[in-house]
């Protein structure tokens, strides 16, 4: 009984929430315009959001009427990979039930926000009339599945897609709730899903959990940042295996020195048949040893930072009853994303760059509407990126040609119209919809970017591809620890400063300078900026400037005395 009341809140909600059902059956019907807290929690696992338009709060309280609550419903779409009906649902139901827009996030998937609680189940509905679920959305359970959106070809990389889909298959929640719910599928009693829900059992996981995939060479996916990353060899036509790193996450309280950003480790090489065992082991011992307690502490980075991967190998090996073989050594090139045209024999490509992932119509740009007329006349598949870009897939030739003047003419500009810089920049929502964020993000970063792109002209860098990210909170859904200049807002109007990172993904930046007003941001930067410039070494990246030189030493120089 002491043990059980050691147990965070949410440990218990999941556990009486029969299996993710909770009472939202019946609050979709009791005409109110929020969910409880219980529900909220349990509503997390089935993809959505409960949000509220924080621009509106003080005005409305001043009022003395309620929060305009609204809910914000992620899809689980693995790899990031549509066809066009699908996107064009998206698209009607942004405008039917939500804000008008679309969000295209960092785990290569659809979020609609603003969507009220009466129109909750038909779009819910609505998105599986496309064969597209949001089971997995969000949740402590395997969120969404991630990988290279390169739209390549070939039997190798069909392969690998197999791979893809039957392990999200194999780790996805079968509980019986989501259909009843939302699909108006058949009452299946409670004990059908405890003998059916054999990885997660009636609590799920200690908290969420990120897998990924990549191809050896290009990390765009940031497979470091995830759980699990998992990366291809190459064997002719064949999948040789898998390279496993685990232990990867963003996260971190600001307020806590014990919490921080984690990348993966390497664990251990599997073959495509064990590739799903050797997973749901590794899901499993996060499972039966995850912090439950204190889920600041939940994600797996934490077991494996306190229990290292020796241990975490003999355990996995005990449960799976063979010995697993040493991982292979990696070598990466590169983890930018795919923008511009690619050529593929007859189809060409097309890597649209989207600002900070948000699909919209604005003055003089009129992105969503001309997506919209592209997809119904030309068809094409669609790639979603983690670095919440689109691609457009197998055009023709002509088709490509045709397609850029209608984005040209609509005020759309094509990737390598932009600067390196602003290509490389990626911010999360933020306010006025995270429920979460204590700083603008996603509202900030391009006014950030437009004057670090003038001071990097000023100093003849504009070239330079460095790569900035920006996060409302310490969360770190933008994945900023992992990006060469990081933003980190701590309070309103404030920031951290992190530097240092490399750019293909394999190091974490460390805190430069703390509580940064958001107009001293660029001009905090100036003179590491110049510095860089005068006393970098041939063909040295920013952030290597920086871990070479150090932070402390940085600090030194241009951090002044308080």
């Amino acid at each position: 009984m002491e043990e059980e009341k050691k147990l965070s809140k949410i440990e218990h909600i999941k556990r009486e929430s029969r299996f993710l059902r909770g009472s939202i059956q019946e609050a979709l019907e009791d005409g109110s315009s929020h969910f409880s807290e219980e529900n909220i929690q349990v509503l997390k696992f089935h993809g959505t959001y409960q949000q509220d338009d924080r621009d509106l709060r003080k005005q409305l309280t001043k009022e003395g009427k309620e929060r305009h609550y609204m809910m914000m419903i992620r899809a689980r779409i693995p790899g990031g990979v549509l066809n066009a009906d699908q996107y064009l649902q998206f698209d009607r139901l942004s405008d039917e039930y939500g804000n008008g827009t679309m969000r295209i996030t960092t785990r290569q998937t659809f979020q609609l926000h603003g969507v009220l609680k009466g129109n909750l189940k038909a779009t819910i509905r609505a998105i599986n009339d496309v064969l597209i679920t949001t089971l997995g959305g969000c949740g402590d359970q395997v969120r969404n599945t991630v990988g290279c959106a390169f739209p390549h070809e070939g039997p190798f990389y069909d392969a690998v897609r197999r791979d893809i889909l039957a392990l999200v298959d194999s780790v996805s929640a079968k509980t019986h709730a989501y259909h009843e719910i939302w699909l108006d599928g058949e009452r299946v009693d409670p004990e059908v899903d405890r003998q059916q829900e054999t990885l997660y059992g009636e609590t799920y996981l200690p908290r969420k959990f990120k897998i990924a995939f990549a191809y050896e060479g290009d990390n765009c996916a940031d497979i470091y940042s995830n759980d699990i990353g998992l990366i291809a060899h190459r064997d002719g036509d064949q999948v040789a295996g898998y390279t496993l790193v685990i232990g990867g996450g963003m996260g971190r309280t600001a307020s806590d020195k014990q919490t921080a950003p984690h990348l993966a480790k390497p664990f251990c090489f599997v073959t495509p048949d064990k590739l799903i065992d050797v997973c749901r082991a590794v899901i499993s011992i996060q499972r039966d040893y995850g912090n439950r307690e204190n889920r600041k502490f939940a994600r797996m980075k934490y077991l494996v930072l306190e229990r290292g991967i020796p241990w975490f190998r003999e355990e996995a090996e005990r449960r799976l009853g063979y010995a697993l073989e040493d991982p292979r050594e990696l070598v990466w090139h590169s983890a930018d994303d795919h923008l511009g045209e690619i050529v593929q024999g007859d189809k060409v490509h097309l890597g649209l760059f989207i600002d900070n992932g948000r699909i919209a119509d604005k003055p003089g740009m009129a992105l969503k509407s001309v997506l919209r007329e592209i997809m119904m006349a030309y068809r094409p598949g669609v790639r979603l990126t983690t670095q919440q870009n689109l691609i457009l897939t197998d055009l023709t030739r002509e088709q490509a040609a045709e397609v850029a003047t209608k984005l040209e003419e609509a005020g759309v500009k094509l990737a390598s119209s932009y600067t390196p810089v602003k290509v490389r920049s990626m911010a999360c929502p933020a306010l006025p919809t995270c429920g979460l964020a204590i700083a603008e993000s996603e509202r900030a970063l391009p006014g950030v970017v437009a004057d670090l792109e003038k001071a990097l002209e000023e100093l003849g860098l504009q070239d330079e591809p460095i790569t900035v990210r920006m996060t409302g909170c310490a969360n770190g859904c933008a994945r900023p620890y992992i990006a060469e200049i990081g933003f980190v807002g701590r309070v309103i109007g404030k920031y951290d400063i992190l530097l240092g990172a490399n750019v293909v993904g394999t190091r974490t930046n460390r805190v430069y300078r703390e509580m940064v007003p958001l107009s001293e941001l660029v001009p905090t930067l100036y003179p590491l900026l110049q510095a860089y410039r005068d006393e970098r070494q041939p063909g040295e990246a920013f952030g290597d400037y920086c871990e070479r030189v150090g932070i402390e030493q940085l600090q030194d120089r241009f951090v002044p005395v308080s």
